[in-house]
Order: structure tokens, then sequence, then C-alpha cells
């Protein structure tokens, strides 16, 4: 049950929290994790004013999310997990469906998806990868809350 669990990560502590409980799962079950990082039209919006004076602002944006997956397979590798990581930065579609096309190619057996919980307003302003994933996904989803105070701390 559940040997591969497909943990998309953006740095964030919402997401390291999914992160977090994806690894508790896996050393219970034996399995592995595929870590996701994609850079999509948001990552790139955001950072075209900070890295401006870069001329070639892609390649900072690939390099960030490498290290990125780095530093979250450096997580998984000391909590003794077999895991391997996944960049995509071809724009090919929004965060969710390459989640979920993620999930059918390797197959997954699960995805885990820290989210922040948001209600009302907030959530139909920002929109939800988590709950697109939700509602799309081929396999389980396990979404764990981050409390709103932890959140902005």
């Amino acid at each position: 049950m559940y040997q591969r669990i497909l943990v998309p990560v953006d740095g964030s502590p919402t997401s390291n929290r999914g992160l977090d409980e994806a690894v508790r799962l896996a050393r219970l079950t034996k399995g592995r994790l595929r870590l996701l990082h994609v850079i999509d039209e948001l990552s790139l919006a955001g950072s075209m004013g900070a890295y401006a004076a870069y001329s070639d602002w892609m390649n900072v944006l690939r390099s960030n999310g490498a290290e990125l997956l780095q530093q979250a397979r450096s997580k998984v590798d000391a909590a003794g997990v077999a895991v391997d990581t996944v960049l995509h930065d071809n724009f090919t579609g929004p965060v969710h469906e390459l989640a979920i096309d993620e999930a059918r190619k390797w197959p997954a057996d699960l995805i885990v998806i820290g989210t922040h919980g948001r209600r009302g307003l907030s959530r139909m302003v920002l929109g939800s990868s988590a709950e697109k994933i939700l509602r799309e996904a081929p396999v389980p989803v396990l979404l764990v809350r981050q409390p709103e105070a932890e959140a902005q701390a």
C-alpha cells in the first residue's frame, strides 16, 4: 500500500509540512517518494521583477528549483527513504495538470500535498492547486493542512 508517493514541493512551510508527512508515511509503508517541483507562470511572473538585472532569469529559476529539490531530497535521504526528483520547467500546463500527469506516468499510488486550507474569498482569489489535484487525481490524495498561524510564522 502506498509504495510510490508523489510529493509536489515549492519550499514553503506548507509544502514542507506535506513533505514531512509523506516521509513518515513512506517509512511506515517502506515506500519511495518522488518529489516534483514546477516552475510555472506564477513563479516566472514573480521572478521578473526580482531578477530583472539577470540576462537569463530562466536559468536562475531552474537553479533555484534544483536547489529546492536537492534540499528536500537530502531531508528524505536522511530519513532513510528512497527518493527521486523531477523538475518541470517547460510551461506545458498549470501545476495541478503537471502533478496529475506525473502521477499517471510514474505511476504513483498516492499524492501528498501541503495545503493552507483556505476558505471563502481567499481560496477563490488565490485558487487552489491542491483542490484541483484532489478533484482530478487518478489516485488517492492526502492533503496535509498547514494551520494559518504556522503558515504566517
